[in-house]
């Protein structure tokens, strides 16, 4: 799936494709406007030259007239120049001959403040050569000379009449590179260079920003790995990733309180689930209890009444342990958490139980691959790895070991008790935290529970490990430093 970030990417490519391809048809659309303009402009020369060899034939019609040049034939070819290039604005020209150079020369468009009669001096040699190729060849003839902003256009046709070797001549200008069509491209392409500068800034600002926010909403996000309940995120001043930010929050106010509601409901179902056996568990002591009684009532021997008063005291015991186990996995657990050395708190863990181990004949070791401190409440994991030690011990065989480890694992605080027993059954693995639960004849199937409750106190689980051999429970709790 393409991120915000690719797709951004893509639409800026886009934008920078398309401004180049606009970019080119203008610089093309304009040359092409360039050489349409030379185009008319060429036309309007042959033209404008044809009309003059029109009314100077029209002129030369019953000549009778001297054809020796003079100052009076010149005056009289004034009116047929300026009339025939009257109606084309920008040319000028005149009628030329080998012998004498200008007979006639018009400019009747020229927009200066008063009439132009001079011939242009820096085209003089060109005006001169493109009649004298005209009269050499019998033809119309055209020189085109393209400069940086504008090109010249010249061009001369023979004339017929008692005049020998005249010809007509008409030139005209065409900007390429200037006026109105050059001043609309450069307008055009400075706008499309700001328009892609500022998209190009535009879409970076957003991504970076965008990128900013998502990875501060990830930051916040990856900073609550070791708890259950969403944690609150900060607003990001994007209104779309508000929304969302607002949604995750109210989904986290959601979560949390039916997580709360789950577990309350699961603490009493598991108090309905635990009736039943609970009354089993309570049936039997109360009936050896009564029994005894009931013989201790029906003999006279002291011995056996005082025996009798002793096993009724060891089931009362066992009724008192019970129901304190029982009330341990009822009521909520509220830890006191503080710093606590690791090493030394599984140090001081382990002896409690290493006469017990001993008497088995088991080995009992710990194992603490992180030296670091950490914060926990300690006399609640105590409790629940004394649990799992007890377990452990009940069910390994001689000859056997106990580890106890601790370890900081993905961000989390692992504490493993790992024995070399038959291993848990099959059949009950998934309810084997359950209360009530047990492998034993004689247990009470609280031990486990109780580890669980502690668990969850501190925002963790617990749970049956993978091992090839044995058992192996854990105890995953957030990572805390101290």
């Amino acid at each position: 799936m393409r991120s915000l970030r690719s797709r951004l990417s893509a639409l800026w490519l886009m934008l920078a494709m398309s401004g180049a391809a606009t970019a080119y048809l203008l610089l093309e659309s304009f040359q092409q406007s360039s050489e349409a303009r030379v185009a008319r402009a060429q036309d309007l020369v042959v033209r404008s030259c044809r009309d003059i060899a029109d009314r100077y034939q029209f002129f030369v019609t019953g000549w009778s007239g001297s054809a020796s040049i003079d100052d009076r034939l010149r005056q009289d070819l004034l009116p047929v120049i300026r009339s025939a290039l009257a109606g084309a604005p920008g040319v000028e020209g005149g009628i030329w001959q080998a012998a004498s150079g200008s007979l006639a020369y018009g400019y009747p468009t020229y927009e200066g403040t008063g009439p132009k009669t001079d011939l242009p001096a820096a085209e003089l040699g060109v005006i001169e050569q493109v009649n004298a190729e005209a009269r050499r060849s019998g033809r119309p003839a055209t020189i085109r000379n393209d400069g940086r902003s504008q090109s010249l256009i010249v061009h001369a046709c023979p004339l017929r009449g008692p005049l020998q070797d005249v010809t007509a001549w008409t030139m005209t200008r065409a900007a390429t590179a200037e006026g109105p069509a050059y001043t609309h491209l450069l307008i055009g392409l400075i706008v499309l260079a700001l328009t892609l500068l500022g998209s190009a800034i535009w879409l970076a600002w957003i991504l970076v920003s965008w990128s900013r926010r998502i990875a501060a909403i990830e930051t916040a996000l990856g900073g609550a790995t070791g708890t259950a309940d969403l944690p609150h995120l900060p607003q990001t001043g994007a209104r779309e990733l508000d929304r969302l930010v607002d949604a995750v929050n109210d989904a986290g106010h959601r979560l949390s309180a039916e997580r709360r509601r789950a577990a309350a409901a699961e603490r009493l179902a598991a108090v309905g689930r635990l009736s039943a056996n609970l009354a089993h568990e309570i049936r039997n002591p109360i009936a050896a209890m009564r029994l005894k009684a009931e013989n201790a009532l029906a003999s006279s021997d002291p011995a056996r009444k005082s025996s009798a008063l002793e096993a009724i005291l060891q089931q009362v015991a066992r009724l008192d342990a019970l129901l304190r186990d029982l009330l341990a996995t009822t009521q909520a657990v509220q830890p006191t958490p503080r710093n606590v050395e690791l090493e030394g708190f599984l140090r001081s863990t382990i002896d409690a139980h290493r006469e017990l181990a001993a008497h088995h004949a088991l080995a009992l070791r710990s194992v603490c691959s992180s030296p670091r401190a950490a914060c926990f409440d300690p006399s609640q994991l105590q409790r629940a790895l004394d649990n799992l030690i007890l377990n452990a011990i009940q069910n390994t065989p001689a000859g056997g070991e106990i580890v106890v480890a601790a370890e900081i694992h993905g961000g989390r605080l692992l504490f493993r008790v790992t024995d070399s027993g038959p291993g848990v059954d099959a059949g009950i693995r998934d309810r084997l935290f359950e209360p009530f639960v047990s492998t034993r004849a004689d247990g009470t199937g609280l031990g486990l529970a109780i580890v669980r409750e502690i668990a969850r106190a501190h925002q963790g689980e617990a749970r049956l490990g993978q091992t090839h051999h044995g058992n192996s429970f854990e105890i995953s709790l957030p990572w805390q430093p101290s």
